[in-house]
This record gives C-alpha cells, structure tokens and sequence, in this order.
C-alpha cells in the first residue's frame, strides 16, 4: 500500500480520516477482516496516532469497525435491520423466529409493564429471556413479560425451568389469537445486566423496542428488546420479523 497523505480541510482531521478510512473500508476490507496496526495506518495516512484512534473511535461508535482485545480492529458485519412496522402477526417463538429463548422466571414486573399488562404490579408474570446474534456475536436481547392469564394450561410439571421452560411458555401463548401489535422505539443507554448480555460497557448507547401484543382485546404479552445502537438500524414498512439487511457496498468480496 502507498502512503496517503490528508490535504487541508476545513473540517477536524480526525474527521476527514473517517472519511477516508471508510472509503477504504468498502474497497479493500472484507468483513471480519484485520486492519493493520495503528502504526501501520498512521504512516499510510500520514497522521498522527492520535488523530487515527479519533477516527477509528468514530467508526467503532458507527458500527463499522470492532475492537477487540486480543485480536485488533476488525471490519464490522452489516447492522441487524430492526423492522417496526405495523402490519406483522405472529407471536413471539412462531416458526422463522430468530431469536433463541435462555431461561424463564416467574415475578413481578416492572411498574410501567404491569400497567400495560393491566395486572397487579406486585403480581407475578413469567419473565422469557431470549437473545439474538449474528455473525456469532450477540446484538440483542429481549425480556418478555407474559401474565398467567394469558398461558392458562401451563404445566409447570412438563418444563420447569430454564430455556425449556420458556420454550413452553411461547408455545402455549400461541393458543391465543393474535389480533395485533405495536411498537415504539427509543434511544436509550445499556444497563448493567443489557451490557453483559450484549458484550458492551455500561452506558452504551441502545435501541430499545418496546412492543405490546393484544388478544382478547386486551395486552396479553409486552416485549421490551434492547438492541446494539453499533450493530442496529431501523427498518420501516410491514415486511415483518427481524432480518439481516447487507449494504451492497460492505458485501465481502
């Protein structure tokens, strides 16, 4: 590789490095690549180190890189599209999902959820914690909020704990007719237990999609999934379920 060197711009240059950089990126890195050293790409650049890290944050904060310790900077696999249209009819668990259910726990929701649920807020509901990766890393996870009305024949005897727990609990809350659902989404930070599930420090920065599930003509399930602000983009119209969108641009050659 030849040495670049930045001409000068009016913007900071750790800026215009971005910009570089990621022109690079789409045209000489394929996905899970190793970019070389910072040493490396200084000197190709012809920037300080400092100014490379800035740039290099920056794309890390964009989801276009992954720093791992032990490995290096790596190009980062295309965002998880988040669809939130309106128009989607299946419960959670329905054949295509792809999420993967982890445990299930019976207690009292948090306020807000009780509220939504119409139950007691010191009543118990199950709790389905389920995850979801891609490219083998996790990029979201979900708390699923299910009242025992909703999942009247449970046995507790067939499935009574852990992932085969909650695998019952899907299963017997698709006996209820789904007669629709709604979404809203928020920016919000990673809390303690968000972070560790989704390999993320305390504080980074989510999408979280909440989503009310109604039959019976009333909400019989809530959903609140935390996703990775990096790894995630928003996708609108009725296509249903979440899908793996590729940015031509980013397809590995």
């Amino acid at each position: 590789m030849g040495t670049t060197q930045l001409e000068s711009v009016p913007e900071p240059k750790y800026w215009h490095l971005k910009t570089v950089l990621t022109e690079a990126l789409d045209s000489e890195f394929s996905v899970g690549e190793i970019l070389p050293n910072e040493r490396d790409l200084a000197a190709r650049f012809g920037v300080a180190r400092a100014t490379l890290r800035q740039a290099l944050e920056q794309l890390e904060l964009e989801g276009r890189l992954q720093r791992r310790r032990g490995v290096g900077t790596t190009v980062a696999p295309p965002r998880v599209g988040v669809a939130v249209g309106t128009e989607q009819h299946a419960w959670p668990g329905a054949p295509g999902d792809a999420w993967q259910a982890a445990d299930c726990t019976v207690a009292a929701p948090p306020a807000a959820v009780a509220d939504a649920l119409e139950t007691g807020r010191d009543e118990p509901v199950h709790i389905v914690r389920r995850t979801r990766t891609t490219h083998g890393q996790p990029v979201a996870a979900e708390l699923l909020y299910i009242p025992e009305s909703s999942v009247p024949d449970l046995s507790a005897i067939d499935a009574p704990s852990g992932p085969a727990r909650a695998r019952a609990v899907l299963r017997e809350l698709q006996h209820l007719e789904l007669e629709g659902q709604d979404r809203a989404v928020e920016l919000g930070s990673a809390r303690a237990d968000d972070a560790k599930e989704l390999d993320r420090l305390p504080g980074a920065p989510v999408l979280v999609v909440t989503t009310r599930f109604h039959a019976a003509g009333r909400t019989a399930a809530v959903s609140v999934a935390t996703y990775r602000a990096d790894t995630c983009r928003l996708t609108f119209g009725d296509s249903g379920g979440v899908e793996i969108h590729e940015d031509p641009q980013r397809r590995a050659s």
